[in-house]
C-alpha cells in the first residue's frame, strides 16, 4: 500500500487496535481511503516516524520505506507470531515471510553449523539465526533499517522486564490479569469473518475459547484432534466436556500413521526448516479440519511460558525445595516453595518419573542454569548419533547463558521467573513459529490472545511466589477464572501437550516409512550424523522414536532443501 506522502508498506498480520489508532489519525485531519488496518500503520508512521510501533497492538510483520529518509523499515512484532526473514547477497538486501521465497538469491544453500547446533541440542533456535546459512530472521520486537549509507541497524524497540511489584496483594494481581486478558480477547475477536477456537482439553484453550463464548454467544465452532489407536493418546473427553459447558460445536478430527506418513514431507516444507516437537503434525491436521469452516481461530498459545505450565518447573523446584530443606535456608526470599507446600502438588509428575531419574542422574544442587540446562536438554539422547565434537557446543552454551541469567530482565533471583524468560524469548517463538505455519499453509489466521504485550508487561510484575505458589502450575489463570473453566479440566493433572504415538507407529505401520528415512541419513555423506548409529539405534529399541522426529525432520529437509537446492536456483 501507498500513503498520499509516498511512502509504501508491505504488511501481514493484524493490528487489532486499527479502530483507535484511526480515529486518532483522523482527529490529526487525515483522511483514510480504506478500512483496512494497513492503512492505519501508514498514518501512524507519517505522525510519529519509528516510534510509531509502540503504538502498535498485535501480530505483524512488515516493510515500511521512508521517502524522505531514503530508509527502509523491517519490523517484527513484539512475540515473534508472523515471521519475517532477511538475507544479503552481494549489495542487496531481500526480505520475506518465507525462507523458501530467499533461496533463488542465494548462491549457495548450506546449514548454519551453529544454528544445527542449537537445534540438535533444543529442538529449537535460541536467537536470530536459522538453519540456513546466510539467511537471519528478525528477533521477535526489534525492527532493521537501512538507509542511504547502506548499514544494517538491528534496534530493539520492546522487551519484557521482571520488575516485581511488591507493594500490591494477591487479589489486585488476580483483578488486572482478568481484566488485561478480558481486553485482550474483545480486541482479538474484532473481524469481519467467522470466528473459531481450538479445543486441546487444557486449561488454556479452555479459558479463551470461554472468554470467546461470552461474547459471541453460544455455539462457536471449536476443533480438536485425537488419535484412537494406540489407547493413551486421545484427550477428546476433555474437548468434549469444555465444548459441552461453552454450548459449543465441537468436531474432531480422527488422526493415524497414514496421516503423518501421507503429510509428513508437507509439513516439513510449509515450516521452511525444522523446529519444536511432532506437535506440529497434530496442528497441521487440525489446522486443515478448521479452514474447512473459519478463517480465523483462536488459540491458548503462551499461557504455559506466561504462567508456568510446564511441569520441569515443578521438576526444578522440587530440588530446589530438598536443598533449601536440608540447608536450612528456605526462609531467605529465593526459594519461593518450600518443601511442604509442595507436596500436594507433586501427583502432576506422575509420568515423568523417566525426566526425573535422567535430571538427577548428573547430580543434585548444581547453579540454577546448569540445573535447568539438564531439564531442557534433548542432545543428551543423542550422544552417539551426533558427532558433537564437531559443533561448537560451547557457542550454544555461551549464548544459552546469556539469555538464561540476563539480570537486565529478570532483576531479582527468582528461578521461576528465569525460567519462563527463558522459555519466552527461545521455545515460544518456535512454537509460534508452528502455530503460523501450519495455519497458512491452510490459509487460516490463528490468533492468540494470552500475547497481548499488556498483559505480559503486567504478569512481569507479578512476584513468583505468588505466580507459583505451592508450585501450583497456572495458578493466575486457575485462580483467577476459575468460574469459565470446568473442575475436571482445571484439576486434572495428566495434560501433556499434543503428544504423538511415534513409538507404537515406529515399532508397526511406520517402521519400514522410517527405516528408509534412516537409511538415507545412514548414507548421507556428512561429518555430523552417525548415520550407521542412527540406523542401528532405531532398529535395536523402540525408545529411539523420543529422538526421532528431530532427525527425521531433519533428513526431510535436507532432501527437500538440500539435496534439491537446484531446483532453489541462483538468479543472476
Amino acid at each position: 500500500m501507498v500513503g498520499p506522502d509516498g511512502s509504501v508498506i508491505a504488511f501481514n498480520g493484524e493490528i487489532y487496535n486499527y479502530l483507535e489508532l484511526k480515529e486518532r489519525a483522523e482527529g490529526q485531519g487525515r483522511v483514510f481511503r480504506s478500512t483496512s488496518d494497513t492503512e492505519t500503520v501508514l498514518a501512524s508512521y507519517e505522525d510519529a516516524g519509528q516510534t510509531a510501533v509502540d503504538r502498535l497492538r498485535g501480530m505483524f510483520a512488515f516493510a515500511h520505506w521512508n521517502p524522505r529518509s531514503h530508509q527502509l523499515t523491517l519490523v517484527r512484532d513484539r512475540f515473534g507470531i508472523k515471521p519475517l526473514y532477511y538475507a544479503v547477497c552481494g549489495d542487496v538486501l531481500y526480505f520475506a515471510s518465507e525462507i523458501k521465497a530467499l533461496l533463488p538469491f542465494i548462491p549457495t544453500i548450506d546449514t548454519d553449523w551453529d544454528a544445527l547446533a542449537e537445534y540438535l541440542t533444543f529442538q529449537y533456535l535460541l536467537q536470530d539465526a536459522t538453519l540456513f546459512a546466510g539467511v537471519k530472521q528478525l528477533s521477535p520486537g526489534h525492527y532493521l533499517t537501512v538507509g542511504s549509507d547502506e548499514r544494517l541497524k538491528s534496534v530493539r524497540y520492546w522487551d519484557v522486564t521482571y520488575d516485581i511489584d511488591y507493594d500490591h496483594t494477591e487479589h489486585f494481581f488476580l483483578q488486572e490479569v482478568q481484566r488485561k486478558l478480558n481486553d485482550s480477547v474483545d480486541v482479538h475477536l474484532r473481524s469481519d469473518v467467522e470466528i473459531g477456537a481450538y479445543l486441546s482439553g487444557g486449561i488454556d484453550s479452555t479459558l479463551i475459547a470461554s472468554l470467546a463464548s461470552e461474547r459471541l454467544g453460544k455455539g462457536i465452532k471449536t476443533y480438536h484432534g485425537r488419535f484412537l489407536e494406540p489407547k493413551g493418546y486421545d484427550e477428546s473427553r476433555y474437548a468434549q466436556l469444555a465444548a459441552e459447558s461453552l454450548g459449543a460445536n465441537l468436531r474432531v478430527l480422527d488422526m493415524d500413521s497414514g496421516d503423518f506418513e501421507r503429510d509428513l514431507r508437507a509439513l516439513i516444507y510449509h515450516l521452511d526448516h525444522p523446529v519444536a516437537g511432532p506437535g506440529s503434525f497434530p496442528q497441521y491436521e487440525v489446522s486443515r479440519l478448521a479452514a474447512q469452516e473459519v478463517k480465523v481461530v483462536l488459540g491458548g498459545q503462551g499461557g504455559d511460558e506466561i504462567f508456568g505450565g510446564y511441569a520441569r518447573y515443578l521438576v526444578a523446584y522440587l530440588e530446589q525445595c530438598l536443598r533449601a530443606a536440608i540447608d536450612g535456608n528456605s526462609g531467605n526470599g529465593n526459594f519461593i516453595v518450600t518443601l511442604e507446600s509442595i507436596v500436594p502438588n507433586l501427583g502432576v509428575l506422575r509420568e515423568y518419573q523417566p525426566l526425573l531419574q535422567q535430571f538427577w542422574r548428573e547430580g543434585l544442587f548444581g547453579s540454577l542454569d546448569q540445573r535447568f540446562f539438564r531439564l531442557i536438554d534433548r542432545g543428551g539422547e543423542l550422544r552417539s548419533e551426533i558427532n558433537w565434537d564437531d559443533l561448537d557446543m560451547s557457542g550454544v552454551m555461551e549464548r544459552y547463558m546469556s539469555i538464561f541469567n540476563s539480570t537486565r530482565n529478570v532483576r531479582k533471583e527468582a528461578y521461576f521467573d528465569s525460567m519462563t524468560h527463558f522459555e519466552f524469548k527461545t521455545l515460544l517463538p518456535a512454537l509460534l513459529h508452528v502455530e503460523d505455519r501450519v495455519s497458512m499453509a491452510h490459509g487460516l489466521e490463528s490468533r492468540v490472545p494470552i500475547l497481548d504485550h499488556a498483559l505480559i508487561e503486567f504478569t512481569a510484575t507479578v512476584p513468583a511466589d505468588v505466580k507459583f505458589k505451592g508450585g501450583n502450575m497456572k495458578r493466575l489463570l486457575k485462580t483467577g477464572f476459575r468460574e469459565q473453566i470446568p473442575s475436571e479440566i482445571l484439576e486434572r493433572r495428566d495434560k501433556m501437550g499434543f503428544p504423538v504415538p511415534l513409538t507404537e507407529w515406529f515399532e508397526g505401520p511406520l517402521k519400514q516409512f522410517a527405516t528408509g528415512i534412516f537409511e538415507s541419513l545412514r548414507d548421507r555423506d556428512s561429518p555430523i550424523f552417525n548415520g550407521t548409529e542412527i540406523l542401528s539405534s532405531f532398529e535395536q529399541s523402540s525408545k529411539f522414536s523420543r529422538k526421532a522426529w528431530s532427525l527425521m525432520s531433519l533428513e526431510i529437509w535436507m532432501q527437500q532443501f538440500h539435496d534439491q537446492a537446484g531446483n532453489w536456483r541462483y538468479l543472476d
